[in-house]
C-alpha cells in the first residue's frame, strides 16, 4: 500500500473501498488508520466529533481482515463510519449534544447498542466514533451543542447545518466515508445541503428507533448521510428493516437499495416517464433565495433531458407546516425529556436542597436554552387550557398536510424543490430562532407526512457554498429516490467536489 500521508482511499467511494478490500489493495487496518489520521489532523478546524473511539476502530478493522482473510466479509465489512451521537453505543459515551448525558462528570455509557448500531457492527462496519450534533436533535445550525458549534468544512465560518451537523462536516470533509443521521424536521437533509451531501430520510417506520434517544417520537428517523446516492444505498441496506424492539417499526422486508439503482428500461433516458411535480408554493416563496432557485432550475433541466416529465403541482398547506411543526415536535419533546429529572441518570446538580430543587436546577443546568425553550412551548401546548387549541388543531391540520401530499402523488411520481431556502448561514449563537425554524420550510412537510425525501446536492452559489435539491417521494418509495439521485450523479459531479478542508494535504507533523 501507498504511504498513508499521500493515499487517496478518503476520495473512494464506498464501492470502491469495498472491492479495494475484497482485493487486498489495501486492510481495513490500513484504512481505518487513514481515516484516525485524517480526523487528529482535520478536524480541529471542525469540531465534528465528539468522541473518536481510535483503539475500538482498529480492533474492529482488524477482526475485519481476519473474517475476510477467513472467507466470512461481507460486502461492507471493514468499511469505517461515523455515528450521530443520538445512538446508544455500548461502552461508548452517548451524549445527544446535551450536558444531560454528556457531563464530563458523569457521562452516559449505554448498556446496550441501538439497533442501526448493532446492524453496522453485524455488517462488519468499523466505528470511527461518535459525531456533534445540535442538543437533543433540536436546532439547524449544530450551534446548539454542549461541546460547541461544528464548522463548515466549505467555511469555517459557517454552519454545516443541524441537527446532524457533525455526520455531514465530517463526511464532507472526508473524516469518514458515510454517516448515520436522524431527521426530525430536517436534519439529515438540512445539513446534506449545507455540505455538498446527499442524505436520504426514510420513510417512518423503515428503520428502527429502538436505541435512538428520542426528540419527537412520531417525527424522528434515522437515515445515511454519504457523498453519493450509491454509498446512501449501501448504508440503507445494512440500516432498513423491521426490529421487533420498535413498536413503529413496520413489518416489510427490506429492499436491495443497491441493486435498485441501475433498475431501468431505457439507459439513455433513464428516467423516461417520470412525472416530477413542481409546487408553486416551493418556487415562489419569497423565502427563496434567487441564486438557490437558478441551481435548483438548472438540476430539473438535467432530470428532464433524462426522460422526466416536470408538472406544475398545488400544496395548498405548505403555509401550514412550520406552525404545525413547532407545536407538535415540541409537545413530543416536553414529554420525552420529562424523564431528564436527576433521578435514575443523566445530569444531576449538586446539593439539592429538595426534591423540587432537584428537579428545577437539574434540568435547568442539564438543558441548554434551545431545548428548555421547546420544552416550555411543548408543555403549553399540552396544557389544560390549551390542549384543544393548540395540540389537537395542529393534529388535524397535520391530517391535512398529509391528505394534500397523497392529492400530489396521484398526479406525479415525485416533488421536487429546493431543500433549504439558502445556503449556509455564518455561525452566530444570537440567531433568531424564529429566523432558525424557518430554514426548515420545505424539509418539516415530509416528516409531518412520514415522507421518505432525499436531498442531492446540485451546484454552488457565488460564495461557493453547495446548494441542494429535494425529492420527497410516495411511501416506501426509498429506492425510487435513489435511483433517481444516483442517474443525475452519473451526469453530473456536484457531488464529487471537495470543499477546502478536505484538500488540505496531511504531513507527518500535522498528524
Amino acid at each position: 500500500m501507498t504511504d498513508h500521508y499521500s493515499s487517496d482511499l478518503h476520495q473512494f467511494s464506498v464501492r470502491q473501498l469495498g472491492e479495494g478490500l475484497a482485493t487486498k489493495q489495501f486492510s481495513s487496518v490500513e484504512l481505518t488508520q487513514h481515516y484516525l489520521q485524517r480526523i487528529a489532523a482535520l478536524d480541529p478546524q471542525l469540531n465534528s466529533y465528539v468522541t473518536v473511539t481510535g483503539e475500538l476502530a482498529l480492533a474492529q478493522a482488524q477482526a475485519a481482515d481476519q473474517a475476510r482473510g477467513a472467507g466470512h466479509a461481507g460486502a461492507l465489512s471493514g468499511i469505517p463510519l461515523a455515528h450521530k451521537d443520538i445512538f446508544c453505543t455500548q461502552g461508548i459515551k452517548t451524549t445527544a449534544g446535551s450536558r444531560m448525558l454528556g457531563d464530563p462528570k458523569n457521562p452516559f455509557i449505554a448498556p446496550y447498542n441501538a439497533t442501526v448500531v448493532q446492524k453496522c457492527l453485524d455488517a462488519g462496519l468499523v466505528t470511527l466514533g461518535k459525531v456533534n450534533m445540535d442538543e437533543f436533535a433540536m436546532g439547524s445550525t449544530n450551534e446548539k451543542s454542549f461541546f460547541g458549534a461544528t464548522k463548515n468544512p466549505w467555511d469555517t465560518n459557517r454552519v454545516p447545518g443541524g441537527s446532524s451537523g457533525g455526520s455531514a462536516a465530517a463526511v464532507a470533509a472526508d473524516l469518514a466515508p458515510f454517516a448515520t443521521g436522524t431527521d426530525t424536521g430536517g436534519s439529515i437533509r438540512q445539513p446534506a445541503a449545507f455540505c455538498g451531501l446527499t442524505g436520504i430520510k426514510p420513510t417512518y417506520g423503515r428503520v428502527s428507533r429502538f436505541g435512538m434517544i428520542a426528540y419527537a417520537s412520531s417525527f424522528d428517523q434515522a437515515g445515511p448521510m454519504a457523498r453519493s446516492a450509491e454509498d446512501c444505498a449501501y448504508l440503507l441496506n445494512v440500516m432498513a428493516g423491521h426490529d421487533a424492539k420498535d413498536s413503529t417499526s413496520v413489518d416489510l422486508p427490506a429492499e436491495d437499495y443497491v441493486a435498485q439503482l441501475t433498475q431501468v428500461d431505457d439507459l439513455n433516458q433513464p428516467l423516461k416517464g417520470l412525472r416530477i411535480g413542481l409546487p408553486k408554493q416551493y418556487f415562489d416563496s419569497p423565502a427563496l433565495d434567487p441564486e438557490v432557485k437558478a441551481c435548483i432550475e438548472d438540476s430539473l433541466k438535467q432530470l428532464e433531458s433524462q426522460g422526466a416529465i416536470l408538472v406544475s403541482i398545488d400544496l395548498n398547506t405548505a403555509d401550514y407546516v412550520i406552525s404545525t411543526y413547532y407545536l407538535l415536535a415540541p409537545a413530543e419533546a416536553s414529554s420525552n425529556l420529562s424523564r431528564y429529572d436527576g433521578v435514575r441518570y443523566g445530569y444531576r446538580c449538586e446539593n439539592p436542597t429538595d426534591l423540587t430543587d432537584l428537579y428545577q436546577r437539574s434540568r435547568s443546568e442539564g438543558f441548554g436554552d434551545e431545548v428548555q425553550r421547546r420544552i416550555l412551548i411543548g408543555t403549553y401546548a399540552l396544557s389544560a387550557g390549551y390542549y384543544d387549541a393548540y395540540y389537537v388543531k395542529a393534529q388535524k391540520v397535520r391530517r391535512l398536510i398529509q391528505q394534500d401530499f397523497l392529492k400530489a402523488f396521484s398526479q406525479v411520481d415525485v416533488i421536487a424543490g429546493p431543500t433549504t431556502p439558502e445556503t449556509a448561514g455564518i455561525i452566530s449563537i444570537k440567531l433568531d430562532p424564529v429566523l432558525e425554524y424557518l430554514s426548515d420550510l420545505f424539509t418539516v412537510g415530509a416528516n409531518l407526512a412520514g415522507l421518505p425525501a432525499i436531498s442531492v446536492p446540485v451546484g454552488l452559489d457565488e460564495k461557493n457554498l453547495p446548494v441542494g435539491l429535494q425529492l420527497i417521494g410516495n411511501y416506501w418509495s426509498e429506492g425510487q429516490l435513489l435511483s433517481i439521485a444516483h442517474h443525475y450523479q452519473q451526469q453530473t459531479n456536484w457531488h464529487l467536489q471537495r470543499p477546502p478542508v478536505a484538500k488540505q494535504s496531511l504531513t507527518q507533523e500535522n498528524v
